[in-house]
């Protein structure tokens, strides 16, 4: 299935969410997983700063750049050009004033080609998610466990279990829709907090380990498919592949295909032929005039 209709706006997105109409969000890295989960049909697409963790093997997200984010986000935006994307503001570009955040926030957009961006944070943030939303950046929250925090709330655990910590984050919640922002993804986040949240506010709320009740639900690509070595289970992911381990196979079989010269077979390999001949040959090889395909 491919889009073949604009991406999806944060108008429709609410009406989602009036509707009772469940929202798909993936994260995406790169060209090739981005256009693959638009051919699905998925219906947000997140460059997250994830990406620190599974695509350039740092521990966290902290050391993830704005130019890391924009890089990864201009190759999403060329392979799912009919997909509504989402980009990660990455560590202290908000939380540090309302200049910082409008510039990084302008970059992701004008020059990652993201429709808006994600921010972490609660209250505190609040000033710079109105004044994005403000100046037309639509802005999506991020509360619970919030990864760029990681070091301060002390690891990676669920949030809201005590009656403090959740009447905490409805408060956040509430001032990020306050503030303007056009959904709000919940993570790690107790089920009956989560649904409160849900219920309590007029924008989408997208679950990742918060439960069943949110608007909506996010995986990261590379958990979605165990496209990692080693793989490493979590509760509050569905796999739908192992992909890691098809890649090792193949990898292997060919590293022993080499070994052994059973590859290249003849098929593989050229004879000598007219120039007309090697011309054809040519377009055959490389997909025709366009040259997209290599060898």
């Amino acid at each position: 299935m491919s889009h073949s209709h604009r991406p999806l706006t944060i108008t429709k997105l609410k009406n989602m969410k009036q509707e009772g109409v469940p929202i798909s969000m993936l994260t995406a890295y790169d060209y090739p997983s981005a256009k693959l989960a638009e051919e699905a049909g998925i219906d947000l697409l997140l460059v997250g700063d994830s990406l620190g963790n599974v695509v350039l093997g740092y521990e966290t997200t902290i050391p993830v750049t704005l130019d890391d984010m924009i890089y990864h986000t201009k190759a999403v935006a060329r392979g799912a050009a009919g997909t509504f994307i989402v980009a990660d503001m990455p560590f202290m570009t908000s939380r540090v004033g309302v200049e910082t955040a409008l510039r990084s926030a302008a970059r992701l957009m004008q020059e990652g080609g993201a429709h808006a961006v994600k921010m972490e944070g609660g209250r505190e943030i609040a000033d710079e998610v109105a004044a994005c939303v403000r100046a037309g950046i639509p802005v999506m929250g991020h509360i619970g466990l919030t990864p760029q925090s990681v070091h301060q709330i002390g690891g990676y655990k669920v949030q809201g279990k005590l009656e403090q910590e959740a009447e905490r984050l409805l408060a956040d919640a509430l001032a990020l829709e306050s503030a303007g922002a056009f959904a709000i993804v919940l993570e790690l986040v107790t089920e009956p907090i989560a649904e409160k949240i849900t219920n309590r506010l007029s924008i989408p709320t997208i679950g990742i380990g918060a439960g069943r009740h949110c608007d909506g639900q996010v995986l990261v690509f590379h958990d979605l498919l165990q496209y990692a070595s080693p793989y490493r289970e979590k509760r509050f992911v569905k796999t739908y592949a192992d992909i890691g381990t098809t890649i090792r196979d193949a990898i292997g079989r060919y590293v022993g295909d080499v070994k052994q010269r059973a590859f290249p077979e003849q098929r593989h390999a050229f004879e000598a032929a007219t120039a007309a001949q090697s011309k054809d040959e040519a377009m055959s090889l490389y997909g025709g005039q366009d040259g997209r395909k290599t060898p």
